[in-house]
């Protein structure tokens, strides 16, 4: 099981725009979720895995601050969960990167950094494979368990034969504080055309709601996802995408032969606290996520042994963000939301909404070729991990980064 956990400055200095946007890193200075999670785990009857804890810094200058707010926690809240505990961060992956350089594989220090979710959840499948693990379960820090049978659950299925087609890949789904997996958002006027949320209940309707209990899906969660290491060992997340990284992870793998099957029956519940960035930013990041995923569908080639894949695959969400419509939702929305902010007196954010309309016909639109792009990443990840499949490689990179919660738990001095 690998949680990441995003940390930024303390209250008092706030968000920097050099900073890495994520969608609430907590404050130096604050309890943030992540203590909340690790207690969680005591209600799992099934305490058969490793807790790998991933700590994130939004800036370079603050990493050596959160690596110790973070091992605080963890050996703070690790004592009673029953459960090996590995703390993962910037140290620890530049032991990793050094040692690539005396090796003479330099080439394979970007395809693991801690900046950008899709290079976060690489390393989330990298340390799995280091470890010489069959499955990953990839949970986010603002989650708690509820069901004592989720890690059964998550162990059911993955890697087995259902219905005559191996399974490697498996979507949990969150629950509100509620109980109900429906996202409720107020409905604002600008969204009258941007409608993801109303579009993301519509698919878990569709695939949630009903039988089976395993059914193939367009959506998967990146906080509650279940990876096989034949999945995991071939495709990578792409770093490419700033947002939305584990639907794009969905797509991906589905390309390449490997679909996504959602288990209606494995839930975690979602408490995330509020979004610290403007509405107009977070929209910028998804209209640059979904310009480049339908600019990589549309540059599809036929290819031996991948899978061509369409929007109408994706429906009704994200698919309806990757048709020939996107521009105009886009224009339509940024337009509204800018007459908004205009009327709250924000002008600065109305100019800011309308310059979004021009980057999705300009800076979004990637000047390369998106599936050619994924198709050499994913050639570099496979070949990384056949590399560090190697035993005696293995080792060395495992001890550089067995850290001292983790030593303490197996009873190392």
């Amino acid at each position: 099981m690998v949680i990441p956990s995003y940390w930024t400055r303390e209250r008092s200095i706030g968000w920097n725009e050099v900073d890495a946007i994520y969608d609430h890193p907590a404050p130096l200075d604050s309890e943030a979720t992540l203590a909340r999670a690790i207690k969680s785990i005591e209600i799992l009857s099934d305490t058969d895995f490793r807790l790998v804890i991933i700590a994130v810094a939004t800036s370079e200058d603050i990493e050596l601050k959160v690596e110790k707010k973070v091992a605080d926690i963890v050996t703070s809240t690790s004592a009673t969960i029953g459960v090996e505990v590995l703390l993962f961060g910037p140290s620890k992956l530049k032991q990793i990167h050094d040692r690539f350089i005396s090796e003479d594989k330099q080439e394979y220090i970007e395809l693991l950094q801690l900046r950008s979710y899709s290079n976060i959840r690489n390393v989330c499948i990298f340390i799995p494979h280091i470890l010489d693990s069959e499955v990953a379960v990839l949970i986010d820090d603002d989650e708690i368990f509820k069901d004592p049978e989720f890690m059964s659950k998550a162990k059911e299925f993955i890697g087995k034969n259902v219905g005559g087609q191996i399974i490697n890949a498996v979507a949990g789904y969150y629950l509100q504080p509620d109980g109900d997996y429906h996202i409720k958002r107020a409905f604002r006027p600008w969204m009258k055309y941007w409608d993801p949320y109303e579009r993301m209940n519509e698919a878990f309707e569709k695939i949630i709601g009903p039988e089976p209990r395993l059914k193939e899906t367009p959506f998967v969660f990146g906080g509650n996802m279940i990876i096989h290491r034949n999945l995991f060992s071939v495709v990578p997340f792409d770093p490419k995408v700033a947002r939305g990284e584990d639907i794009d992870f969905l797509i991906n793998a589905k390309m390449f032969g490997f679909p996504f099957f959602l288990d209606n029956q494995l839930s975690i519940t979602h408490l995330p606290p509020p979004k610290i960035h403007p509405t107009w930013l977070q929209l910028r990041v998804d209209i640059y996520r979904f310009v480049y995923e339908r600019a990589k569908i549309e540059h599809q080639k036929e290819i031996k042994g991948m899978t061509k894949v369409y929007p109408e695959d994706f429906d009704p969400y994200p698919g309806a963000f990757l048709k020939r419509d996107l521009e105009e939702k886009i224009a339509r929305s940024c337009k509204l939301l800018s007459e908004e902010y205009l009327a709250q007196g924000d002008r600065n954010d109305s100019e800011e909404a309308l310059k979004n309309i021009t980057l999705a016909k300009t800076d979004a639109v990637p000047e390369y070729d998106p599936f050619q792009s994924l198709c050499a990443l994913q050639k570099r990840w496979a070949e990384l991990m056949a590399y560090t499949s190697k035993r005696e490689v293995r080792s060395r990179i495992r001890q550089s980064f067995i850290g001292e919660v983790m030593k303490k738990s197996m009873g190392i001095p």
